[in-house]
């Protein structure tokens, strides 16, 4: 059951870094669950792994690094649509 409850709060941790920045984290289930695994880690790598710990996740520094990775993460994808649409500019 590990692994499997890993999953729903790497999930979950994806899903709210998405609803509190009001942007969609590509790939649906599975980008949530990427978005809150790579979250958690990069969360607990600035911040160190504090507060309470759900399903192997310090969900405080999970969400806040799952934010940041979400931010990023759409505006690169902003950026390189940005090059798509507007031919070869840099």
């Amino acid at each position: 059951m590990g692994i499997i409850w890993m999953l729903i709060v790497g999930g979950i941790i994806g899903w709210l870094a998405g609803l509190i920045t009001g942007r969609d984290v590509p790939g649906g289930i599975i980008g949530n669950i990427i978005a809150g695994f790579i979250g958690s880690w990069l969360g607990s790598l600035i911040l160190g792994s504090w507060g309470p710990v759900v399903g192997g996740f310090a969900i405080i520094p999970a969400i806040i690094g799952s934010i940041i990775l979400v931010l990023i993460v759409s505006f690169a994808l902003r950026k390189m649509g940005q090059k798509k649409n507007h031919g070869h500019h840099a």
